[in-house]
């Protein structure tokens, strides 16, 4: 059966992704997982899409959700935090290191154990960027089947380690920390209407000046300046973060729809790979990090994770970590990502003319 492509059949198609994403994140919510909201709605449409269900979640929708998150993080930015941004910024330059080991690991293991060529492999290996990579090698002459397909899985891998391990081995109980946000009922208008204007002006700005991942950057450094200014102190509504977390989980799943189920499993046994040295990477880094600077290991692990910022931003704030800290990080790795992987390519890794 062909895809629905008419408004009744993608709104039906939209509808039953947050039905299946909201009892997935219901039923996770009655469990001792972290973040289940976004995880029960990631595994439940994840599983529906390999199934051969027909799911859709508009990245309109995803990106205004994210919006939510952004101001969420700009809402840590407190005077308080920006005395202590001196502290960070060795962590910050390390970031840099980072990427490139990370990406030369990664791309080494990719050419070694599949038959990806050179494009395809090297920005499979970049530790981030969904979006901007799929869009760079297919420019190049990568397969963008198989970019969207490593980048996807190893967001989804990533989401479903890091909690766990956080629970496992650090002891971090997602039931201990205090819910994110405030209640819908606690906010005054003039707060709501603040957020609010935080979360549009925000994108639309970010948007215009073609900033990286402007859906939550924008609103986030817009939330920042007004929490530093003193303006609100207030939070989005808890009610809402947590529609976020089943939108974003919702949408990592729908990215499975419509892919062969052995195509997809191949992938992810190579993402699963891959994303393995990755967390190896971040490991070593956080450690190297904490000894250089003192900075809780814990919260390191997740700036140097090779998750999307929007899924480890959610995951420090439900494990009671410093969101802005984390957020920071992962916005330069980002960008440095965007700006630099497509022009080191265009500069060394084009293939050499010739058999």
């Amino acid at each position: 059966m062909s895809q629905p492509r008419t408004p009744d059949g993608k709104l039906l198609m939209l509808l039953v992704t947050v039905a299946l994403g909201t009892l997935g994140g219901w039923l996770a919510s009655m469990t001792p997982l972290p973040l289940p909201w976004m995880m029960g709605s990631m595994v439940a449409t994840t599983i529906a899409a390999l199934a051969g269900l027909r799911l859709a979640m508009p990245r309109q929708l995803r990106n205004v959700m994210v919006a939510v998150l952004g101001v969420m993080l700009g809402s840590g930015f407190t005077p308080e935090i920006l005395a202590r941004f001196g502290e960070w910024l060795t962590s910050l330059l390390l970031v840099v290191g980072y990427i490139v080991v990370a990406a030369l690991a990664c791309q080494f293991y990719l050419r070694r154990v599949t038959s990806y060529d050179r494009t395809t492999a090297y920005f499979c290996a970049m530790p981030g960027g969904l979006t901007e990579m799929m869009l760079a090698g297919e420019e190049l002459g990568g397969d963008t089947r198989i970019i969207s397909l490593i980048h996807a899985s190893r967001i989804l891998i990533v989401v479903l380690i890091l909690p766990f391990a956080f629970q496992l081995f650090l002891g971090y109980d997602p039931a201990d920390q205090p819910a994110a946000g405030q209640a819908i009922a606690s906010l005054a208008p003039a707060d709501l209407v603040i957020l609010g204007s935080c979360a549009l002006l925000g994108y639309a700005l970010a948007s215009v000046l073609k900033l990286p991942t402007a859906a939550v950057t924008g609103p986030m450094l817009l939330s920042a300046a007004i929490h530093l200014a003193g303006w609100t102190d207030a939070k989005p509504p808890s009610e809402l973060v947590v529609v976020a977390q089943v939108v974003m989980g919702a949408f990592i799943g729908v990215r499975f729809t419509g892919t062969a189920l052995a195509l997809v499993g191949r992938t992810m046994v190579v993402a699963f790979g891959s994303t393995l040295i990755l967390i190896a990477v971040t490991l070593v880094f956080s450690v190297a990090v904490h000894w250089l600077t003192d900075l809780p290991v814990a919260a390191l692990a997740l700036a140097y994770s090779p998750g999307g910022l929007a899924e480890m931003s959610l995951i420090a704030l439900a494990l009671g970590l410093d969101g802005a800290f984390v957020a920071s990080h992962h916005i330069l790795r980002i960008l440095v990502i965007v700006l630099a992987a497509p022009a080191t390519f265009r500069l060394f890794g084009r293939p050499k003319a010739g058999p």
